[in-house]
């Protein structure tokens, strides 16, 4: 499948999928919908209650969120175990071309951005201190975590291209990965995402999207 650097609305570069009409991360701003989406409205929340978290991402992708959560993470001197998944890694060149790094004038880490990207799969690796990274290649539907996170990050392709990452078993898998009162974020607000969620058991609430997005769901695991 045809694959090309974009950039976004903020400056920041994304991949697009022509074939698909889709991006890895939001055309009006890549690093805009990383923070709203995933350190605003979930790392945010987490780190009120525990400085010592575990996250879960569902598609790794260009490890934009891991190197977001590092700084964060550096910023706040929270200790975080990160996992992320993904079934097609971008390649060497992709990342090359990927430029978060000046973005987020963190010139000063370019070589954690590197590190995240050249360390090998399947082995946690120390970031740094407080950051433990461990890249799973593995499709989401053999996922089979449990009870392992406090947050998850669910960052996979559109429901319009791929809605089987979208189902019920998907999220009954995520829901058995995270912890009680562990909470899980997305930029989809489809009504269909939402029941599927409801249905496993999740408490799941609309709240403001992105830019480009009115909405976007948080689901929290209500202990019973």
């Amino acid at each position: 499948m045809k694959r090309e650097i974009l950039i976004t609305s903020d400056g920041s570069t994304t991949i697009h999928l022509p074939d698909w009409n889709e991006q890895y991360h939001s055309k009006h701003g890549a690093i805009q919908e990383a923070y709203h989406v995933f350190l605003r409205a979930g790392f945010d929340q987490i780190i009120e209650k525990n400085k010592n978290i575990s996250i879960f991402e569902i598609g790794f992708g260009t490890g934009l969120n891991a190197f977001i959560t590092f700084l964060e993470a550096e910023k706040n001197a929270i200790k975080i175990n990160y996992v992320g998944v993904e079934a097609y890694p971008i390649s060497s060149e992709e990342v090359l071309k990927l430029n978060y790094v000046e973005e987020l004038k963190a010139t000063n880490e370019q070589v954690i951005f590197d590190e995240m990207h050249a360390i090998s799969w399947e082995e946690k690796q120390a970031i740094s201190e407080r950051f433990q990274l461990t890249k799973r290649k593995q499709f989401f539907q053999n996922i089979s975590d449990k009870n392992a996170f406090d947050l998850i990050y669910f960052d996979a392709f559109g429901a319009q291209n791929q809605p089987e990452l979208w189902t019920e078993d998907i999220f009954l898998r995520m829901y058995n990965a995270i912890k009680e009162n562990g909470i899980l974020v997305t930029y989809s607000a489809k009504g269909s995402v939402r029941r599927a969620m409801q249905t496993v058991g999740f408490s799941v609430e609309r709240i403001p999207g992105p830019p480009g997005k009115r909405e976007m769901l948080r689901a929290t695991k209500i202990s019973n």
